[in-house]
């Protein structure tokens, strides 16, 4: 747009900021900049949804892979636990493992 234009448009509706200097409308520039936008407001709850879904995959694979009916989890519920914390919360495993009885 034409600096005229722009000039008569902060004149005719913004009567009240025409003695602003620039500093003020830079500074108005970097809030509205920084604002938070649903993009950024969902970043992160998607990767975790992700995390999530990908824990659920390994494990489900866990229990195919083992060729034996569902009900074995007893026996991959440990193996499947480590899954979880190192995919989702993405600590290692080992750690957190030798915590459980």
């Amino acid at each position: 747009m034409k600096s005229s234009k722009l000039q008569d448009h902060l004149r005719r509706c913004h009567p009240d900021k025409t003695e602003k200097d620039l500093k003020y409308f830079q500074t108005l520039k970097d809030k509205f900049q920084k604002r938070p936008t649903l993009d950024r407001m969902f970043a992160s709850t998607s990767q975790r949804n992700d995390d999530g879904l990908r824990a659920s995959y390994n494990i489900s694979l866990l229990i195919a892979k083992s060729g034996k009916p569902h009900t074995i989890g007893e026996k991959l519920i440990f193996p499947a636990v480590e899954e979880v914390l190192k995919t989702v919360l993405h600590k290692p495993a080992s750690a957190s493992s030798k915590e459980f009885p």
